[in-house]
């Protein structure tokens, strides 16, 4: 079906933070399949998992117990301050537990009708409810009737979180960003999630963070949210987990790890030891490496390269960046600059129509990152 407007080129082969295409040519791999790739491709450590899980057992079901499942949702919670977690195959079923689960918070409090608050601007995925969630007209438009159960408020303003809580009894929890990614890579002030975590505690409301891609230590933590100095109840990830292969997760503590029962919820594939397996080594390549500390190195590196490069240019409004999470923004509609890079052997996004997005990889060398910043700058500056 025709849901994907695809650029003209067919890759073969990627190594590190490179891509070959079908034609031999060399790209530098500046999204990393939508902050997918934090390792980079072929990664010995990912290829190893997968090839010696796959020769052992990829898959049984959730009927019996997984014990490379398990060992994992440890693995996790210890990173996240979390107790337990629901693993499914994407960002968007992980949202959906999150969801469900703060429906069966609200209902156990009584509430007949629980409503999410949700944020301007933000992308939580694209089934009914994550679609529901998201703050995009643009991907909503046709899907109509959409769910009832969702309030909005604008993104970074934690004042009209607050007047919402003044208003709407029927509020169960906040799901939000903490970097809007899809929507521009908008970074809210330092004092947000600390207010809202407070505006939550006050209200018995759940605390829910989308970190589908500011997981994974994009941002320079493990989740983003670590640099706030809060806990969430519930945070949901996918995308770096898997480094290519098909995982989501959503982790919760204290009362929010005791709502799914069974019967509740579940996954034919979610927490497959395959995809179980390649989570691990990207776990213990992320913590070995240091990769987190490093993705904070490089980002400002990289960003601050960009401000010198593009110092010129007054088709740019702003750089701004969290971590590995960067974003050029022009002064208009500049869809364009995707080919051009293309061009260049260097893969970029734009997203809101105007935001030059890089999510590059986590093992970008030095020497890497500065040439990711001469191609960028080259195709923004010959525009």
């Amino acid at each position: 079906m025709e849901t994907y407007k695809r650029l003209p080129v067919a890759f073969s082969r990627g190594e590190g933070v490179y891509l070959e295409d079908t034609n031999g040519k060399r790209y530098l791999d500046a999204l990393t399949g939508l902050a997918v790739c934090g390792l980079g491709h072929a990664h010995p450590a990912v290829t190893r998992a997968i090839a010696e899980q796959a020769a052992t057992l990829t898959h049984t079901s959730n009927l019996y117990e997984v014990p490379l499942q398990t060992s994992l949702a440890e693995k996790l919670c210890a990173r996240a301050g979390m107790d337990k977690v629901f693993f499914g195959n994407s960002g968007a079923e992980a949202n959906e537990a999150a969801i469900k689960i703060a429906r069966l918070h609200g209902h156990n409090q009584g509430i007949e009708k629980p409503t999410v608050v949700v944020m301007e601007g933000s992308f939580h995925g694209r089934t009914m409810a994550t679609l529901t969630a998201t703050g995009n007209r643009k991907v909503q438009a046709g899907f109509e009737p959409l769910l009832k159960g969702f309030v909005r408020a604008p993104f970074g303003d934690a004042e009209a979180v607050a007047l919402i809580a003044r208003n709407n009894p029927d509020v169960t929890a906040v799901l939000v960003e903490p970097v809007q990614g899809e929507g521009g890579i908008i970074i809210p002030d330092d004092a947000y999630l600390p207010t809202l975590r407070e505006i939550c505690d006050e209200h018995g409301w759940l605390l829910m963070l989308d970190e589908v891609q500011t997981g994974n230590g994009r941002t320079g933590t493990y989740f983003a949210y670590q640099q706030a100095g809060i806990l969430p109840d519930v945070v949901t990830t996918a995308k770096g987990l898997g480094n290519g292969v098909p995982i989501g997760a959503c982790l919760a503590r204290g009362e929010a790890a005791d709502i799914l029962k069974p019967g509740n919820h579940g996954s034919t594939f979610g927490g497959n030891p395959l995809v179980c397996a390649v989570a691990h080594a990207v776990l213990d390549t992320l913590e070995a490496d240091n990769l987190p500390q490093r993705a904070g190195e490089l980002g400002d590196r990289i960003a601050g390269g960009l401000g010198e490069a593009l110092s010129g240019n007054n088709a740019v409004q702003e750089i701004r960046h969290s971590g590995l999470m960067i974003a050029v923004e022009m002064a208009s509609p500049c869809a364009e600059l995707v080919e051009r890079a293309l061009e260049e052997g260097l893969l970029i996004n734009v997203t809101r129509d105007n935001v030059v997005r890089l999510l590059p990889p986590l093992v970008l060398t030095d020497a890497e990152a500065d040439e990711l910043i001469a191609r960028v700058a080259r195709v923004i500056n010959n525009a």
